[in-house]
């Protein structure tokens, strides 16, 4: 018997109060919940989404189309239920586009290479990015534009750090700012050291700072944030609206995040994202936060699969998923389904009347009728 399988999912059927729990929502503190509480919860329970990897993008048709066809060949319909083969029908609009790019090059990056202890160094706090880093998001940036990503994407979210800000506004941002425009610049001159122009927030999209989408905290000086008052000095146009402590009250130089609590708040992420009202996103981020937050995925499909999920992140690396709802929860209507009927009309199918006329000759025909009795 062919069963559905679902890929790459998490379930969760109503978040838990956290125990014990570090922070919470006030005060611009993270709400967090522990894995453990997540895993808890993942059995008999409805799964809010999965993730799929984008495969590939056919040029010829649009993103919605091209999007809806690739969850067709990269979800599961499984006879064989432990590898996860196959394939699965998700309606579009219960599905959501995410870009994932690791940050470009930083300083903390060069000699981190070499010895792990050098992210211990204070001189990497907020680490900006290299002349080569700055390289690498001109290259990814003429990807985006060239391949048409630029224009699709409806919302940058990226982690308040140097280097992530600065990856974000140069690979998705608007072209050069020069005084006088109409308008706030994204990043202003030489920002964080960078020796680049200041780059203007005109046909781009808008771009907006969370802290969930952070590097692990606590211990390394580079995962140190500065004050959100010196970013909105250096990033004019970009949105921090939704963090509310100035100052960096998350990271912590004698406490190292777990690696379970930073997967919770991945995950917590991916739920945000999925509230959201745009369809295609892009997520400017760090290598542990995405490689911690991944490995909670794939583990219901197969195998190579798991690892595409799963793989390290290079510099300025753009990976494509699809979160996908299986559940109600936050439904959107769909922007392209039609209701048809319109005008109304019969509409019976032909199997339908090929059903009828089956049922009609299967029925009993009396081969010797009784004449009617005379009264």
């Amino acid at each position: 018997m062919v069963q559905i399988q679902s890929p790459h999912s998490w379930r969760i059927r109503q978040f838990p109060k956290p125990n014990k729990q570090i922070l919470n929502t006030k005060g611009n503190q993270i709400h967090r919940y522990s894995y453990s509480d997540y895993r808890s919860h993942w059995s008999n329970s409805r799964s809010i989404s999965s993730l799929i990897p984008l495969l590939f993008h056919l040029p010829h048709l649009n993103s919605a189309t091209s999007c809806c066809f690739l969850i067709l060949r990269s979800a599961s319909i499984s006879v064989d239920m432990e590898n996860g083969a196959g394939l699965s029908l998700y309606p579009l609009h219960r599905c959501k586009t995410i870009h994932l790019v690791r940050h470009a090059q930083g300083i903390h990056n060069v000699d981190g290479e070499k010895s792990y202890k050098a992210y211990m160094r204070p001189e990497f706090f907020d680490a900006h990015i290299t002349q080569l880093g700055w390289q690498q998001i001109d290259n990814l940036r003429k990807h985006v534009h060239e391949s048409g990503l630029s224009k699709r994407i409806d919302l940058v979210v990226t982690s308040p750090l140097l280097r992530t800000l600065q990856t974000a506004v140069g690979v998705f941002g608007g072209g050069g700012y020069t005084t006088g425009m109409d308008v706030l610049p994204l990043m202003i001159a030489n920002a964080g050291n960078s020796a680049r122009a200041a780059i203007s927030s005109l046909n781009c999209p808008p771009i907006a700072a969370a802290e969930l989408c952070r590097e692990h905290l606590g211990v390394h000086p580079c995962d140190k944030r500065r004050s959100i008052s010196d970013y909105q000095f250096l990033f004019p146009a970009v949105d921090f609206s939704l963090i509310e402590s100035d100052e960096d009250v998350l990271w912590k130089a004698d406490v190292r995040e777990t690696r379970e609590e930073l997967i919770a708040r991945g995950l917590e992420f991916l739920n945000w994202l999925w509230t959201r009202k745009e369809k295609e996103i892009a997520v400017v981020t760090h290598s542990g936060f995405l490689s911690h937050t991944l490995t909670a995925f794939g583990n219901d499909c197969h195998p190579l699969v798991k690892k595409e999920i799963c793989k390290h992140f290079a510099n300025c690396e753009l990976r494509s998923i699809v979160i996908v709802d299986r559940s109600m929860v936050g439904s959107d209507s769909s922007t392209t389904n039609y209701p048809g009927k319109i005008p109304l009309g019969l509409d019976i199918p032909s199997d339908a009347v090929d059903g009828k006329k089956v049922k009609e000759e299967k029925q009993p025909v009396d081969s010797d009728p009784k004449e009617p009795e005379k009264m």
